[in-house]
This record gives structure tokens, C-alpha cells and sequence, in this order.
């Protein structure tokens, strides 16, 4: 699996260098300088490199909102190093805290430890191309209940493929049924708040 890692850096120079590395070392990199930007960005990412300061936005505010709804792995990137920078950081949601300057094979390694803990979907599982999707948001998300509307927004297809309300209640059906043996893991429902990936089975 090729992860996609989104930098949030608004230094040209620096953002070159880190997207350079990064695709070196075999993963999909998407660059913004704007925190406007980087919202409709998240998406695609699997991890987020973050800088603090940004010319339209403050990474503390943006990664505190981002945490209300989403459990992807974010790295801050910061020329803060204060202690009290640092705790601020990672209070606001942050998972690793790395200061500026920095070595390229630590923020690599970095990475990779961070994307260790984010789960995977079963490859002994025989997936359509919308239960892949689907079970990927799930589990990445798996802390946090996610609405019809979150998942639909989420399944929408950029090419025209539209994913509509039916459709997503036999799609989930089906996932269920699929993941049923598996032993992986399973769909949990609460009324009223939507749908949660959860490890435990019955």
C-alpha cells in the first residue's frame, strides 16, 4: 500500500525538500501553504505533516478542529521549541512534535512509526472498490462515529460516481457480512450518531 502524506508548509524551499524525500522514499506527497486548503485536502491523506504557523491560519486551531472528527496521524513541523509549544501541540491533538531544524531520515522514521499504528484493511478480504473505501474511513477514523452524511461526503466519486443512500445501506450490509468470519473486526451502530469500526468481535 502507497500512503499519501499531506505537508502543510508554507517555506517553498522546505516544502520542496520534504516533498523530495518523501517521494523518494515511495510515498504520495500533496503540498499546500494554506490551512483553507489544507481542509478540503484530508481526505486523501494517510498522515499530515503540519507547520504551526501558516500565513492564514494557526496549525494548533486547524489540527484541535481536525481532531473532532478524524484520528489520522498528524506530525507537527515547527520552529517553536518551547516546552510549552510543544505541549500545546500535542494537548491540541497532535501525535508527534518534530522542531525545525530537522534531519529528513528522522522525520522519515517518524513517519513510518506513526503509519505503523494506523490500521489496514484485511488483504484476505475480496473488497468492491466502494467497500474498500468505506472500511478504510471507518478504521481511520475508528474513535469517532461517523454520520450517513460524513460517509457519503466521503464516498462521493470525483470522477462522477455518485454514492447515494441506498446504496450505502447495501454497502455496509455487505461489508458486514464479508468481515462477519473474518475474526478482523466489525461495524458497530448507535441511533443517532451513525456508524464506528471497532476490532472486538462477538
Amino acid at each position: 500500500m502507497i500512503h499519501t502524506i499531506l505537508v502543510i508548509e508554507d517555506d517553498c524551499s522546505l516544502q520542496y525538500s520534504i516533498s523530495l524525500a518523501l517521494e523518494t522514499a515511495g510515498y504520495r506527497v500533496i503540498c499546500t501553504a494554506s490551512v483553507q486548503d489544507a481542509a478540503s485536502l484530508t481526505k486523501s491523506a494517510d498522515l499530515i505533516l503540519l507547520d504551526v504557523m501558516l500565513p492564514d491560519g494557526d496549525g494548533i486551531a486547524f489540527c484541535r478542529n481536525f481532531r473532532e472528527s478524524c484520528t489520522k496521524p498528524i506530525i507537527f513541523l515547527t520552529s517553536c521549541s518551547d516546552e510549552s509549544d510543544i505541549i500545546r501541540g500535542l494537548d491540541s491533538g497532535g501525535d508527534d512534535y518534530i522542531t525545525k531544524p530537522f534531519r529528513l531520515q528522522e522525520l522519515l522514521s517518524r513517519i513510518r512509526a506513526n503509519l505503523r499504528r494506523v490500521p489496514t484493511v484485511p488483504s484476505t478480504l475480496e473488497l468492491t472498490a466502494v467497500e474498500q473505501k468505506l472500511l478504510e474511513y471507518l478504521m481511520g477514523n475508528r474513535e469517532h462515529y461517523l454520520t450517513r452524511e460524513q460517509i457519503l461526503e466521503h464516498l462521493w466519486d470525483t470522477k462522477g460516481c455518485f454514492v447515494n443512500d441506498n446504496t450505502l445501506s447495501v454497502n455496509i450490509s455487505r461489508l458486514r457480512e464479508k468481515l462477519k468470519d473474518s475474526g478482523n473486526g466489525q461495524i458497530v451502530t448507535k441511533r443517532g450518531m451513525g456508524y464506528k469500526w471497532t476490532e472486538e468481535t462477538n
